[in-house]
């Protein structure tokens, strides 16, 4: 498709993933504009993350794919999973459509201090604590619909400074955790941002 465009309107094309716009926003003029690399993650519908290291976003073979990691079962969590091809991986048991199908109501019907929100918050620990580890962002960035229940957060950082088990002696994960992981400033912005920025990227080096 990318080949088509350009070559029917001649003008240069980035094409990516949404999360990875999002990622590229937030890296650009937002949460994570001071950080030489930055990890964003969505949790909404599905859960995604993009990272990018001195301005570039990470690829492979593909792009990744970090909402289908597996993590371990909260011990009173009995759901099967929404996950198609994974059952209970991170997006089968944290993202929005688990936690309606699990609790019998939309996430933000969820009262603040329902246990939805433990339970979601060690889901997501988990898996920060693996990207924390592999790929050491210097900033997190967390977004997507479940993440506007802003009391996720002190959960999250609570949940993942005890998986850590004092592990990284580092202030961003202890002290400054507040600092470190946190809601992206560019709010549902950040991947239009984000597009800015790749077709500002593309023009450049046309």
């Amino acid at each position: 498709m990318v080949g088509y465009l350009r070559s029917h309107f001649n003008v240069p094309i980035e094409f990516d993933t949404d999360v990875n716009g999002a990622a590229l926003g937030e890296y650009t003029w937002g949460a994570a504009k001071d950080a030489d690399s930055c990890l964003y993650i969505t949790v909404g519908t599905g859960i995604g993350a993009g990272a990018v290291v001195n301005g570039e976003l990470v690829h492979g073979l593909s792009h990744p794919e970090m909402g289908h990691i597996m993590v371990r079962r909260h011990p009173k969590d009995s759901y099967e999973g929404t996950c198609p091809y994974h059952g209970d991986c991170l997006e089968g048991v944290a993202a929005g459509p688990s936690l309606s199908r699990r609790w019998g109501v939309q996430g933000a019907e969820l009262t603040k201090d329902h246990p939805a929100w433990e339970m979601e918050a060690y889901y997501l620990a988990q898996a920060l604590m693996n990207y924390i580890l592999i790929l050491s962002p210097q900033k997190i960035v967390m977004g997507g619909g479940v993440m506007k229940q802003l009391q996720l957060f002190p959960l999250i950082h609570s949940q993942l400074q005890q998986l850590l088990g004092g592990y990284l002696q580092l202030d961003e994960t202890n002290a400054n955790i507040a600092d470190y992981i946190v809601p992206p400033q560019l709010g549902d912005n950040a991947g239009l941002c984000g597009a800015l920025a790749l077709a500002k990227k593309a023009l450049a080096e046309a």
